[in-house]
């Protein structure tokens, strides 16, 4: 009989103390784009519009929870840092905001957006975006540049190591945005260099 009264008490107590286990507090970061220092705002800024197409990123990081790359074959998922909105529309927003700041005057949208036959039309393909909590990111990106009334494309690749300043995924996610700052400095020199021909 005792044996009746000590599991159903044992379960009980089981049950109480899994109740009262609390699961980590999720945390959510963004991409951001980087301010240009020092930049004085142009004499002639131009007036142009650009368009970034639909960004594709690897399927490894096209989910909520942040990748990080442990070694050459292993990555841990982490349930409780998420990004706040999809990594891909992330990317585009933020290049959308770094091609403003170095092309003053233009006009730049990401992403769905509605666009004329005037616009310079952006596409980006993210090959790698390697995070490495307190080591270094990378971001391998092919972009091209194909100028209004489907001029011939510019297309150029850009992969940048980026070291990662402090621990945690906040400075994680900030080498992220200054390594997408310099994928945006390649396509602003390709779309001025199309501006020109």
């Amino acid at each position: 009989m005792n044996r009746h009264l000590t599991l159903p008490s044992a379960l009980l107590a089981l049950t109480f103390f899994a109740g009262c286990a609390t699961s980590p507090e999720s945390k959510f970061y963004t991409l951001s784009p980087v301010e240009v220092a020092g930049q004085a705002a142009p004499a002639n800024p131009v007036s142009i519009s650009i368009a970034i197409d639909p960004v594709t990123v690897p399927e490894l990081v096209d989910r909520p929870q942040i990748v990080s790359r442990l070694d050459a074959n292993r990555v841990s998922i982490d349930e409780f840092a998420r990004w706040a909105e999809p990594l891909k529309s992330q990317i585009s927003r933020v290049l959308a905001a770094d091609l403003a700041q170095r092309i003053p005057g233009a006009i730049v949208s990401s992403y769905p957006q509605r666009v004329d036959d005037n616009a310079y039309r952006v596409s980006v393909d993210v090959q790698s975006f390697d995070s490495s909590v307190g080591g270094i990111t990378m971001l391998a990106v092919i972009w091209s540049v194909r100028p209004p009334k489907r001029g011939e494309a510019l297309s150029g690749r850009t992969v940048v190591y980026e070291p990662v300043s402090g621990p945690g995924y906040d400075a994680m996610v900030a080498a992220h945005s200054r390594a997408l700052a310099s994928v945006a400095g390649d396509i602003a020199v390709a779309t001025r260099s199309a501006m020109q021909r």
